[in-house]
């Protein structure tokens, strides 16, 4: 019998996140009859999820700490709206027991664990004890009980070489060496408490032994008050690019019956080990030879939790939601099946030729096909600002397949023939990681990235491509002057009174150094005779919807997006996304004769001015130090010379391509 006393009345939900998460969320809140609340930063006024939710608060500006990360703010925004309970998402404030306590003391449900739970899980050391003790297998380490370099170099032989040393307090890499040898040991723990102090104020260390050919492993877990804890299988997300997941699925081809059901019998004992309840994530390492250790519990809903919902037919949110209301679980272990493969792609807005370096600006366009088995979450749309304030995060693209190869030729042919313009992101890239035979033979470790596509750069559209693109450009042009011509209106479309000379139009191609001349000669409506690249051929407009034009060039038709951009045009075709200049019929004098120097790469804050006028620099020397997406990023000086002007001051907002230090031509 339910007891009265856990049962949570509510209503109105207030998600207190952004992007894509916060448009899962409401979805399902609409799905169950809630009301809902957004709340908001003056950089997303004019964000999807606000026009999702039923009323919507700004809570601030657009830095997290003043905006999303502000828990006096939320809870006032819940208060003011009349939300009973606040769904956190991920990231933020989702993993803070502070705002679950805050919740709690307003009166206000917390949809997620309690914050005993979550604390319980803050701390690696204490985290592996609790594990210790409920027979969940860890890695073999030091807690760091005694932190003295002298109690490591002792306890550094039984752990036994190559091992890790990490930061107690937190995760993504900060603080973690590889050792290898004792003669390495201290120099690691002294840069790993430097680096552990500085980004979670605690320098503390531990050791565990280093896993061979690691693949990262996790289980879906769900909880309710009532001591109730089942799984809802498992997901894979070993390829990894430091220590970031980018690709996730289900099942694991790693895992046999045996070890599966071992795995996640495991992850329902760390479950019950800290009384957990709403959805989280128990997570291992596995070795080589089948050998698993827990890692951390995630206790909140993860990123990659589409994968399990489209292989179970599960609804997490709509689970975390009847545990928030005091319901017990609605099913029992027994009831979770799983059919098919799932395989999610992340989405980053980001350049993955120049290092991931994060990218900024606006979506002129964003379209993925619809087809079977294809899920979006996404938080964008045509127009959206990609802003230096949050994550890249764009959306996660999923696909579902009776096999891993079909989810995969899914995920791949989804991706290929997506158009995204305006904002460079890792498309390409995720394209090629899904078509590695690597990949495709599941052979993989967290070093996939690094051992495989450690020096990628984005393929190039091969000239037959270049040639639909600057013709697609070159069609749309013409006939959008053609629309409405008031002079003339009856004279044929390129009309010359020299009738030697076709008219044409030149496009700049990125990476090229010549312009492509398309000539052109109408023939008849929607048709024109095209000269380009030495060749002439028939060009034939077949329809023109928005952005869409489908065309035939020489006997072959192909499908474009054509989108207006601040310099010439972002044009999609045969999966290559093309920003094509257009070159000015006659010179731009005012940016003839520029001298080199250093351009914001992207829109960011300047937190730094390393060089002054008159000063000499070396190639190579760091000039401005700027902050983007919660990143820092040195621009250096690309030759030796003399600095002749600094535009950038420390603290000021740059928009991207923004001039900030001028230097004199190369020596």
């Amino acid at each position: 019998m339910e007891d009265s006393a856990m049962t949570s009345a509510f209503d109105t939900v207030l998600v207190a996140n952004r992007g894509e998460i916060a448009r899962r969320v409401l979805r399902t809140c609409r799905e169950m009859g809630m009301r809902t609340v957004a709340v908001y930063s003056e950089a997303d006024r004019a964000a999807p999820f606000v026009a999702d939710a039923d009323e919507a608060v700004l809570i601030g500006p657009a830095p997290s700490v003043e905006s999303y990360l502000s828990i006096p703010r939320i809870i006032e925004a819940a208060e003011r709206t009349g939300a009973g309970a606040i769904h956190p998402g991920y990231g933020f404030l989702a993993e803070n027991a502070d705002f679950a306590e805050a919740c709690a003391a307003a009166g206000i449900v917390f949809v997620g664990p309690t914050p005993e739970a979550i604390r319980a899980m803050g701390s690696k050391i204490a985290s592996k004890a609790l594990m210790t003790a409920h027979g969940v297998p860890v890695i073999p380490g030091f807690d760091g009980g005694d932190q003295s370099d002298a109690a490591f170099v002792a306890a550094a032989p039984e752990v036994g070489y190559p091992l890790l040393v990490k930061a107690s307090a937190g995760g993504g890499g900060k603080g973690m060496r590889v050792v290898h040898r004792a003669d390495d040991l201290a120099a690691a723990l002294a840069a790993g408490r430097r680096e552990a102090l500085g980004a979670f104020g605690d320098g503390a260390l531990l050791l565990e032994r280093y896993v061979d050919k690691p693949r990262h492993i996790e289980v879906q877990i769900v909880g309710d008050a009532y001591g109730d804890v089942i799984h809802c299988f498992e997901r894979e997300c070993t390829i990894q690019r430091r220590h970031q997941k980018i690709l996730e699925e289900t099942p694991s081809v790693a895992l046999d019956g045996a070890l599966r059901s071992a795995i996640c019998d495991a992850a329902v004992r760390a479950g019950r080990a800290i009384g957990y309840r709403s959805a989280g994530t128990v997570e291992f390492v596995m070795g080589g030879a089948g050998d698993f250790y827990f890692l951390e519990v995630n206790t909140r809903l993860q990123v990659e939790h589409p994968v399990t919902e489209l292989v179970t037919g599960l609804d997490l949110v709509r689970l975390q939601l009847e545990v928030a209301l005091g319901h017990p679980l609605p099913l029992a272990q027994d009831d979770v099946t799983r059919t098919g493969h799932a395989i999610e792609a992340r989405l980053y807005a980001e350049d993955p030729a120049a290092d991931f370096l994060p990218q900024t600006g606006t979506l002129s366009d964003w379209h993925l096909p619809a087809m079977s088995g294809l899920r979006v979450d996404s938080g964008v749309a045509p127009g959206s600002a990609v802003s230096i304030h949050y994550d890249p995060l764009l959306a996660k693209v999923i696909t579902w397949g009776a096999t891993r190869d079909e989810a995969t030729r899914r995920l791949a042919r989804a991706l290929s023939v997506a158009s995204i313009q305006g904002v460079r992101t890792n498309r390409a890239f995720l394209v090629d990681v899904l078509r590695h035979p690597v990949w495709a033979s599941g052979e993989l470790t967290t070093h996939f990235i690094a051992d495989h596509l450690g020096d990628w750069t984005a393929p190039a559209a091969p000239d037959e491509v270049v040639a639909a693109a600057t013709v697609a450009a070159t069609l749309v042009d013409v006939e959008a002057r053609s629309v409405g011509r008031a002079v003339l209106p009856g004279l044929p479309l390129g009309f010359r009174n020299n009738p030697l000379r076709d008219p044409s139009l030149a496009w700049r191609v990125p990476g090229g150094e010549a312009p492509h001349v398309v000539a052109y000669r109408a023939l008849g409506p929607g048709r024109y005779r095209v000269t380009f690249a030495d060749r002439a051929e028939d060009a034939w407009i077949i329809s023109r919807e928005g952005v869409e034009l489908r065309f035939e060039l020489g006997g072959r038709l192909r499908t474009a997006r054509v989108v207006p951009s601040e310099h010439g045009v972002d044009v999609h075709v045969a999966g290559f996304s093309l920003s094509l200049g257009r070159v000015p019929r006659f010179p731009d004098a005012e940016h003839e004769g520029e001298q080199g120097g250093c351009r914001a790469p992207m829109t960011g804050k300047v937190l730094d001015v390393l060089v002054a006028v008159g000063d000499r620099v070396d190639a190579g020397q760091p000039l401005v130090v700027l902050e983007a997406m919660k990143m820092e990023h040195t621009l250096e000086a690309p030759y030796d010379a003399e600095v002749i002007a600094v535009y950038a001051e420390p603290g000021e907002i740059v928009a991207a391509d923004t001039e900030l230090v001028v230097l004199s031509d190369p020596a």
